[in-house]
């Protein structure tokens, strides 16, 4: 009876290897990038690119554990909210008033330590930003709030 059910569930384990989760990019115009538009310095570039831009842009960096289940479905679900708040990918797209949320909700987030988030700064530990850092960004954020 046992090895029937260590039989069943290393079948599940594989049956849902099968079921992926979508991470086709949809074609966009790079001169929507935020880094494009608002043009920050290289330190706010560089932070932005290693802390939030694989969850909020169509630059993604996979991980090598992004193939494997049920794991490469919970990436996919935090990737997909993170581009509904907030897609560096498509700013220029974004009404100068919605810009300006967003902006703002970015800075509360960052102030309040809920980004970038601790589940991605596990994995991706150059993603931990300095209370420096977040300040430098925070700073420059409340001035880019002004540029659109």
């Amino acid at each position: 009876m046992r090895k029937k059910i260590l039989l069943a569930l290393l079948g599940l384990a594989l049956a849902i290897q099968l079921i992926r989760p979508d991470t086709s990019v949809p074609a966009v115009d790079p001169a929507q990038d935020f880094i494009q538009v608002l043009q920050p310095p290289a330190e706010i570039a560089t932070i932005l690119k290693t802390a939030c831009y694989d969850c909020h842009s169509y630059t993604t960096r996979y991980p090598w554990y992004n193939q494997i289940a049920p794991v490469s479905w919970w990436l996919a679900n935090h990737i997909r909210e993170g581009r509904e708040h907030l897609n560096f990918s498509t700013f220029a797209a974004l009404p100068p008033g919605d810009r300006a949320e967003v902006l703002e909700e970015a800075i509360e987030e960052i102030k309040k330590g809920k980004m970038p988030l601790d589940s991605y700064t596990w994995t991706h530990t150059d993603a931990r930003l300095s209370a420096e850092q977040k300040n430098v960004l925070v700073a420059w954020l409340n001035t880019a709030g002004g540029q659109h």
